[in-house]
This record gives C-alpha cells, sequence and structure tokens, in this order.
C-alpha cells in the first residue's frame, strides 16, 4: 500500500451511514508532485499549479473525497493541521500548505445532504500515519459505486485500492478511489458494450463518478517526470476500466516523489502503470 513509501502517511473519514468519506495522503517535506486530469467531469482544488510550468513545485498533502465538489471544502481543515505544524510554501507573511484536492461523486448512494467538510479533513489529517491503509468501502471510496454504463441500478460498490511495485531500492505505490461510470477488467478481451444506458451523458444521474487516486514514490525526479509519470498512471487506469476517462467520469491522477532514490523515468512510467492497474483490480 501507500505507506509503503518511507514517509508518506495516510488517514481517513469515514460516514458509513451517509456513504462518503475523505482519505488524506500526507507527504514527507521537500517530496515534488504533478498530475493530470483526463476525464471530463472532474472536482479538482489547486490542480493548476501541478502543471510543470508552474513556480510551487513541493506538495504537502492530497486529499481524496467523496461529496463531489462540496467535499473540496475537507482541504480546508488539512491545511488547518499542517499549518500548525509548520508545514508548506514559505512566504514572508508565513508558511502557505499546498494541499491538492481531488472529489468523487457519491451524493446519490447515501445521505446527500452529508459531505466531508473542514473538521473531517482535519480529523484524518490528523490521524495520518505510516501504518497500514484501511481499504475497500472506507475513506473516499465509501460510496464508490462501478459498471454504470448500462445504468445505476445495475452498478456494484466500488471502493478504495492500493497496489505497491518494487524494483531493487525503488518503490512505486497508487492508492486509488474506484467510482468509475465503466466496469473493472481483469485484462480479458472485452466484448462492445453497446450504448449507454442514456442517450446524453448531460443528464445528472450519467455523472456520478469519477476515479482519482495518489501514486507515491520514493524516486528523486523532477516536477515533470512527476507529470508524465501521471500520464502513465492514466494508462494504467484505462486498463483496468472499461470505458474510462469518460464525459461523466472526473478522472484525475496526482504524483508524489520524496526524492529519496536514482530512477530511470521510463521504467517509473511503466511501474506507475502497473500499480494504478492492480490498485484498480483490487477492488474487483
Amino acid at each position: 500500500m501507500i505507506t509503503d513509501v518511507p514517509g508518506v502517511l495516510v488517514g481517513q473519514w469515514t460516514n458509513l451511514e451517509a456513504r462518503t468519506g475523505c482519505t488524506v495522503v500526507v507527504a514527507p517535506p521537500g517530496t515534488i508532485g504533478s498530475g493530470e486530469v483526463r476525464g471530463g467531469a472532474p472536482a479538482t482544488r489547486e490542480f493548476a499549479l501541478l502543471d510543470p510550468r508552474r513556480t510551487v513545485g513541493a506538495v504537502d498533502a492530497v486529499v481524496l473525497s467523496g461529496g463531489s465538489a462540496f467535499g473540496l471544502a475537507s482541504a480546508d481543515g488539512v491545511m488547518s493541521v499542517l499549518e500548525q505544524q509548520g508545514r508548506g510554501f514559505k512566504t514572508s507573511a508565513g508558511s502557505v500548505p499546498i494541499v491538492i484536492g481531488m472529489c468523487l461523486y457519491d451524493l446519490a448512494v447515501g445521505d446527500g445532504t452529508v459531505r466531508p467538510g473542514p473538521s473531517e479533513g482535519a480529523s484524518a489529517a490528523t490521524n495520518a500515519t505510516s501504518g497500514p491503509v484501511a481499504l475497500g468501502r472506507v475513506g473516499a471510496g465509501t460510496g464508490a459505486t462501478v459498471g454504470k454504463w448500462h445504468g445505476s441500478e445495475q452498478s456494484t460498490d466500488g471502493g478504495l485500492g492500493s497496489a505497491t511495485m518494487r524494483s531493487g531500492e525503488l518503490i512505486v505505490s497508487a492508492l486509488v478511489a474506484v467510482n468509475a461510470v465503466g466496469q473493472i477488467s481483469d485484462g480479458s478481451e472485452v466484448e462492445d458494450l453497446g450504448p449507454p444506458a442514456r442517450a446524453s451523458e448531460d443528464e445528472a444521474e450519467d455523472r456520478s463518478n469519477t476515479t482519482i487516486g495518489v501514486i507515491a514514490t520514493n524516486a528523486s525526479i523532477d516536477k515533470l517526470g512527476c507529470h508524465l509519470m501521471a500520464q502513465s498512471g492514466h494508462d494504467g487506469m484505462a486498463r483496468a476500466l472499461v470505458p474510462a476517462h469518460t464525459a461523466a467520469d472526473g478522472d484525475a491522477l496526482v504524483v508524489l516523489a520524496t526524492q529519496e532514490a536514482e530512477a530511470d523515468l521510463t521504467h517509473l512510467r511503466l511501474m506507475a502503470q502497473h500499480a494504478v492497474t492492480l490498485a484498480i483490480r483490487s477492488v474487483g
């Protein structure tokens, strides 16, 4: 799991009754990050600064949350906790924690009036540890569902999945909240699914999706390298979800590199692809 990468901490808040939650990944100081969105309906926070052309390189934490765009508020609580710890981008007026947020839509499966907010994000960040990470219907994966191509009534539970790839001292691990229009594929040949249940993807129910995740590595790479790893992670997503990256998904991945081990970028990209594929399939 993602805490296999030294220094990476994970904390979660879960509401099983309302079927929602959030998962916070806290990176060690000096971690470089970037990411990419490929789905058509994302709900993100601070994603623009992950562009390799932007000034800030270090990332302090990533929040995966249910609650659709409402859940982005959970990052406020994470920022508060990290500010108290002195974490963040140094400015003349103090440090500003860099917290990336990504949300999935789970409002229709439980109590849609309950969403992760600042206090829930703070709770998850405060409880973040390097220990084993609970997976399945927990944290951001609590209300996740998959297999909605032929309608939500055909869906099954998704959830939070994780997988780690190792090569010598090099570690690449993915933590993914799987909430997709598509179905989880085991890699065997997939027949034509036929048309989706509704002719238009503009209908609200069709947008009750999004797969989001974090790829962490102990590799020493720059921001552009992290961006390229995120691209390869999306390739892994496309291998494990059929279909992936639709207009009704907000699929997004963030890569965190803790700068501890020398690595070949092409090798890292392949490991990221495999880690995401296996993380998603672990949910199925």
